[in-house]
């Protein structure tokens, strides 16, 4: 009983702190007394909600005195989602020609509830299958995207992909400490691989896709049969996939150079 009274506090100082940006996304700006004759609260109530969202770039004070806007924060988010959603549109002519130049398939993979999911693919003329992989929910430990994603993942995601690595073939790693340790490489080398992880006679190369605020938010891969994309192909293979990788990100709103 002595927890609920502090937690319904904080649900309803969230709740104010939201309904302060819809506010200021209707008036353009407003004031600490405006705000707070909105919300029913005392000024020194609106004023430390206010500061809060200020400290996260969520609002920012306008040159008069007082009056207040939406900061750039809310930019920055709406852009991390509006990159997701453009990511399959932006991403096609750039793993097209990658398709075409590598002569294997090539997909785009998110994060999806613990597994990656493929949401463009492109095949070469070399393809040996015309697989279809689009909406295709694959294992994380086990692909080169799944790796990419996790070497970039959160704490959340990569415990619960780490409790749940599953064999498929001899090669797939289940080894917590082994997939920890090439999560380090890719993230130091820039790319992931597996050699006939998933499947026998399969391997792959993926590179990370940054969104504008810089986190990875997919991967694209090329995947062929193991006796055409060898092992010893993989780095120089991997060049031209991240300068492809690149492309789509700036393409979807990343300028950094991480």
């Amino acid at each position: 009983m002595g927890n609920e009274k502090p937690a319904a506090v904080q649900v309803q100082s969230v709740d104010r702190a939201l309904a302060i940006l819809d506010i200021l996304a209707l008036r353009g700006e407003a004031g600490v007394t405006e705000i707070a004759a909105e919300l029913d609260v005392h000024k020194s109530t609106a004023f430390r909600l206010i500061g809060a969202l200020e400290q996260r770039r969520l609002v920012e004070q306008v040159a008069e005195r007082g009056k207040y806007r939406l900061g750039f924060g809310i930019v920055r988010l709406a852009g991390a989602t509006t990159a997701r959603l453009d990511l399959p549109r932006e991403s096609m002519p750039v793993c097209e020609r990658l398709a075409t130049e590598l002569d294997e398939t090539v997909n785009v993979a998110v994060l999806d509830s613990g597994q990656a999911t493929n949401i463009t693919q492109f095949y070469g003329t070399a393809a040996v299958t015309t697989r279809n992989w689009i909406g295709q929910r694959t294992p994380l430990h086990a692909t080169s995207s799944g790796k990419v994603l996790l070497a970039w993942a959160g704490e959340s995601e990569l415990d619960a992909a780490l409790d749940t690595m599953e064999r498929y073939t001899p090669s797939t790693i289940t080894s917590r400490s082994r997939l920890l340790s090439e999560l380090d490489t890719i993230r130091e080398r820039g790319w992931g691989s597996t050699s006939e992880e998933l499947e026998i006679g399969l391997n792959a190369i993926a590179a990370p896709i940054r969104g504008g605020s810089g986190d990875v938010i997919a991967a694209v891969s090329v995947s062929g049969p193991a006796y055409r994309l060898t092992v010893e192909s993989f780095p120089e293979t991997a060049q031209k996939l991240c300068a492809g990788a690149a492309e789509i990100s700036s393409r979807v709103g990343y300028f950094g150079t991480d």
